[in-house]
């Protein structure tokens, strides 16, 4: 699927290009995507190296296996091919809650981390699996509670309410991540693994070897009375700054301009996204340091990782991104748009929406763009800028993780997940401009 979904945009491209005299602007945005690619990749490195880090000492302590534990009756049934027990399981935990709360620059190391535990149980080198395509579905389904960047855009220009999105944005998330994990499913039954291996088959695979960074909860130091007492101080003490920043003007602090007039529940959403880093950077060597690790020790050594997934990464990102740049470079898109606007305005669907449905599967930086646009020329209050900033928080930039999360375990043969990760995006847009019709008309 994806050699030829490759092959097809270049292809797209160059005859585009060529009918319409862009050429220059397809080589243009091939050079400047390899660029932009190697540059993304390269600046992983630091953010991976912390945050691999950060999860050896949580596996080492404990954590994650706890936090599996508690979701394993719903991981169970969506990743029946994992064992219970097995490290995967936490790492797309990690991955699902950094989402969650629109920690991205957290969430895409968990989530290479988690494709690297999956792909420890891949009986097919190269491809896919089932547990690999589920995983992607939920990632491309983008659930998070808050769209830090479409508000921001809204706030900087100054929208009279730039949190409206939340509830907006929450409703067509919903709907895109029920819609991935659907047709993820379905075709997981039409698109076999290579040896008609089946489900059941994979599913009794036990024998895994558990990896070094794991330890048995017997070989650890057990949490004493004294123990239990500094984790609750601890846990107090977030709890206090989290007050103290969605509610500034009970401790007698001025109430900065960005979060005046928002609701009480936005206010302790936003405070907790803010602290979520802090917190578990903290927590994590605090948890591990109780249960006696040598937490500087564990912290360099699950971190030596950190460069050779960033740079092993390099040669799908720079396929995929050279790609989608020469789709731009030759002015694709805004032919689609120009095709497609009589059609949509059959369906009531803005014609000026179109250019940012068609971009944000693609990149993120220019869908991004794209909404900045249609806030300078709509405003940012207008139905249709709320459609596109809602259209932003519900959806993801699908190449982009079929890219980098593929590309990290050097997975070519990704089945269904393309299919599956489209199929978010086109409920997630539909969802937006339903929803969003029926809050402000």
């Amino acid at each position: 699927m994806l050699n030829h979904l490759w092959l097809g945009m270049l292809v797209v491209a160059v005859l585009v290009g060529g009918f319409t005299g862009q050429l220059k602007g397809m080589a243009d945005g091939a050079i400047d995507s390899a660029k932009t690619a190697v540059t993304l990749a390269l600046g992983l490195i630091g953010v991976m190296t912390l945050w691999l880090g950060i999860m050896r000492l949580a596996e080492r302590a404990g954590l994650v296996s706890v936090l599996a534990r508690a979701l394993r009756p719903l991981l169970r049934r969506l990743f029946p091919d994992v064992p219970p027990d097995h490290p995967a399981m936490g790492s797309m935990v990690m991955n699902i809650a950094a989402n969650v709360l629109g920690l991205n620059n957290a969430a895409t190391p968990l989530g290479l981390r988690a494709m690297r535990d999956l792909e420890s149980l891949n009986r097919h080198p190269g491809t896919a699996t089932n547990a690999m395509c589920t995983f992607l579905a939920i990632n491309t389904g983008s659930v998070q509670l808050i769209s830090v960047n479409a508000i921001a855009v809204l706030a900087a220009a100054g929208s009279k309410n730039p949190t409206a999105i939340v509830g907006t944005t929450l409703v067509a998330t919903f709907f895109s991540s029920v819609a991935g994990l659907v047709v993820v499913k379905v075709l997981e039954q039409f698109s076999p693994l290579p040896t008609g291996e089946s489900r059941a088959a994979a599913a009794a695979t036990n024998d895994f070897r558990e990896p070094e960074a794991a330890l048995k909860e017997s070989a650890l130091a057990p949490l004493t009375g004294v123990h239990w007492l500094a984790l609750a101080l601890f846990a107090g003490g977030f709890a206090w700054f989290l007050l103290r920043t969605a509610f500034p003007s009970t401790f007698g602090l001025a109430v900065p301009a960005d979060i005046a007039g928002q609701a009480a529940w936005i206010r302790v959403l936003n405070a907790v996204s803010i602290l979520a880093v802090p917190f578990m950077v903290a927590f994590f060597p605090f948890y591990a340091w109780l249960r006696k690790l040598p937490v500087y020790e564990e912290f360099v050594e699950g971190a030596k990782d950190g460069f050779g997934v960033a740079v092993q990464i390099i040669p799908y990102f720079v396929a995929m991104l050279v790609a989608i740049g020469c789709l731009r470079g030759a002015g694709v898109i805004e032919l689609f748009t120009l095709w497609l606007s009589p059609m949509l305005a059959l369906v009531s669907f803005p014609p000026e929406l179109a250019p940012m449905a068609l971009i944000r599967p693609l990149s993120g930086s220019g869908s991004l763009a794209a909404l900045s646009d249609l806030v300078n020329t709509l405003g940012p209050d207008h139905l249709v800028t709320r459609m596109a900033a809602t259209l932003f928080g519900s959806t993801e930039t699908t190449f982009y993780v079929i890219a980098i999360y593929f590309g990290a375990v050097a997975v070519r043969r990704t089945r269904h997940a393309i299919w599956a990760g489209l199929a978010a995006d086109l409920a997630g847009i539909i969802a937006a401009v339903i929803v969003c019709r029926l809050v402000w008309g």
